[in-house]
């Protein structure tokens, strides 16, 4: 699975016995730089609540086969990820 920055993970006991009660995670990276066991992985990121906001910061240790993408952080006006060339969304103008 590749997972970048801002993708939203759903971490349940599946990728960590820490989670008894499953949490919601905003990915800010993925912390290579620390040695862990074959198959776990550190990461840096954000707790979120029901609405989707950032709680608390955390850094976890994972399973990597125990992630759970939910998928890209949405964009202010609700489109996920960047915004493509032709995209049909409006634009929004703002006066200077």
């Amino acid at each position: 699975m590749a997972i970048r920055a801002g993708d939203v993970l759903h971490l349940t006991r599946a990728a960590s016995v820490q989670f008894v009660k499953p949490i919601m995670f905003r990915l800010i990276r993925v912390r290579e730089d620390l040695v862990t066991y074959h198959g776990w992985v550190w990461l840096e990121g954000y707790e979120l609540d029901q609405v989707g906001d950032a709680t608390r910061r955390r850094e976890v240790l994972v399973r990597w086969d125990g992630l759970r993408l939910i998928g890209p952080r949405p964009e202010p006006d609700g489109v996920p990820g960047p915004r493509r060339a032709g995209s049909s969304a409006p634009t929004v103008r703002t006066k200077r």
